[in-house]
């Protein structure tokens, strides 16, 4: 069996039900891990909805200042808290409707939310923008990919937020970046690797120059196209002057690489980048974009539409 003549093999019936079997095995328990995010958001809506005293009080959904605050309180972004409310309402059994979607094994909460649920308004509120000029800005743009994610994984970005597409992010430039940062400004900004090809065009938008980046190793590895994948990329990018403010020993103890183990919470960030940007600017006044929770710590203004916090 030393000179094995791989193309002959492949012909073979056993090898072909080892291949058939894997990609059965793969497409059932990506099934099966769609099947458990929509379960878990149909529940949602449900504990609220179903719920004798809110029903009562307030009607079963209520008015949106009601529904808006115990959105908040389950920490949960304002339109998902929605969109969970929504669905229940549209749909109170799953059953049911699990079998009326025309996607059938291939449904996902981005396509149920995009195809079978009306449009929340109150997700698409305007949020008013925080006061003052920073100097100081993090963030992490929720970047759309080009390819179909949803064919082969179960991470794929619009299942846990809404994304943006590069228009929309030079878009963002304009309504919101321009107007409240500072002319001495630094920015943090986190990027994957399939999306490097979209920085520059952000930056300039945003009125940002590169200088230099910070590698996060997340420890265990990703899926990838190309190969696996453990880490990501904090652009640090700047305007006028914007250098770090805390003296050069500190600086110097930051490692540009910094290896911490990833949550299971999608893209979710360590804690430790919030320390090393207020080390390196201890007096800045900062503010976190596309927050998704809340302000890491009274250093930190938060803006975004998932936030439970903006201030």
């Amino acid at each position: 069996m030393n000179n094995i003549n791989i193309e002959n093999i492949k012909n073979e019936e056993w090898y072909q039900s080892i291949v058939e079997d894997c990609q059965a095995i793969i497409t059932e328990t990506v099934f099966i891990s769609r099947q458990a995010l929509i379960e878990g958001k149909h529940q949602v809506g449900e504990r609220i909805c179903a719920d004798s005293n809110f029903k009562k009080i307030l009607g079963g959904r209520g008015k949106h200042s009601f529904l808006k605050q115990i959105i908040q309180d389950i920490g949960i972004g304002r339109s998902e808290g929605y969109s969970c409310v929504s669905f229940y309402e549209k749909f109170p059994k799953l059953s049911t409707a699990m079998d009326s979607f025309k996607e059938q094994k291939n449904i996902s909460w981005t396509k149920i939310k995009q195809n079978y649920l009306p449009e929340i308004k109150e997700g698409k509120e305007i949020i008013e923008l925080p006061k003052g000029e920073f100097n100081v800005i993090y963030a992490d743009p929720p970047w759309r990919y080009d390819v179909d994610l949803s064919s082969g994984s179960t991470r794929e970005p619009e299942n846990n937020y809404p994304t943006m597409s590069l228009d929309e992010l030079i878009t963002f430039g304009d309504e919101v970046i321009k107007k409240i940062t500072n002319k001495d400004c630094v920015l943090f900004m986190w990027i994957t690797a399939p999306k490097l090809n979209w920085m520059i065009d952000v930056l300039n938008a945003w009125g940002f120059e590169y200088k230099t980046n910070l590698i996060w190793d997340k420890v265990k590895h990703n899926m990838g196209h190309y190969s696996s994948v453990r880490h990501e990329i904090l652009i640090i990018a700047g305007k006028g002057k914007c250098a770090p403010t805390c003296d050069g020993k500190t600086i110097q103890s930051v490692d540009s690489v910094q290896s911490i183990e990833k949550s299971a919470r999608h893209s979710e960030k360590p804690k430790e980048f919030y320390e090393i940007i207020q080390k390196l600017y201890p007096e800045g006044k900062a503010i976190e974009l596309f927050n998704r929770g809340g302000a890491y710590n009274n250093y930190w203004t938060v803006y975004g539409n998932e936030s439970t916090t903006n201030k």
